[in-house]
């Protein structure tokens, strides 16, 4: 069973007060972030996932059954977007595989040269994509490989635009910093 405070936080929050979310958020942080930091056992995509997982829990409080405890529930949502993002990394990495052995087979450059260079510049924007953690390589292969919009993006990944927003910018941060210190 939750506790009074934990239960008090809940009405609260669905009331709108943003108080409550904060506290919420401040009281149940570090529970599901170690728990996804062993599952994962990488800090960045640790804490994307714990980001993710607050922000959906928000966007359905009014959804939980408080005959539940709350961080049950907060674990269990973690678990099932961690899930998620290892099925998005295989299907990505299997996508991945087919287009470059597509790619080799359709491809009918005007010569050898510039062949030469279309594959060494893609190779090395990949190697540089799959230096960004799970999430940041998600949403560019979304927008830019797969042309989604910033919307269908928020409904393929069930978040707020804004917050895909934010994280394509932080992701096209991190890419432009690895394209700057490139040899």
């Amino acid at each position: 069973m939750n506790t009074p405070a934990t239960t008090t936080l809940i009405q609260q929050a669905l009331k709108g007060d943003q108080s409550a979310f904060n506290s919420l958020l401040n009281t149940h942080w570090t529970e599901v972030y170690y728990f996804l930091l062993k599952r994962t056992s990488n800090e960045l995509d640790a804490e994307d996932i714990a980001i993710q997982t607050f922000s959906k829990a928000f966007e359905k409080l009014e959804s939980y059954n408080v005959s539940f405890q709350f961080n049950t529930w907060l674990l269990s949502i973690s678990k099932n977007l961690h899930i998620d993002l290892i099925r998005s990394r295989n299907r990505a990495r299997t996508e991945e595989r087919l287009n470059d052995e597509s790619d080799r087979v359709l491809d009918e450059s005007p010569n050898h040269e510039d062949q030469i260079i279309k594959e060494q510049t893609q190779h090395e924007l990949l190697q540089q994509i799959e230096k960004l953690n799970s999430r940041h390589q998600q949403l560019i292969e979304l927008f830019y490989f797969e042309s989604h919009s910033i919307r269908e993006i928020s409904n393929l990944l069930q978040e707020s635009e804004n917050n895909i927003k934010v994280s394509l910018l932080r992701a096209r941060r991190s890419l432009g910093d690895l394209l700057k210190n490139m040899p």
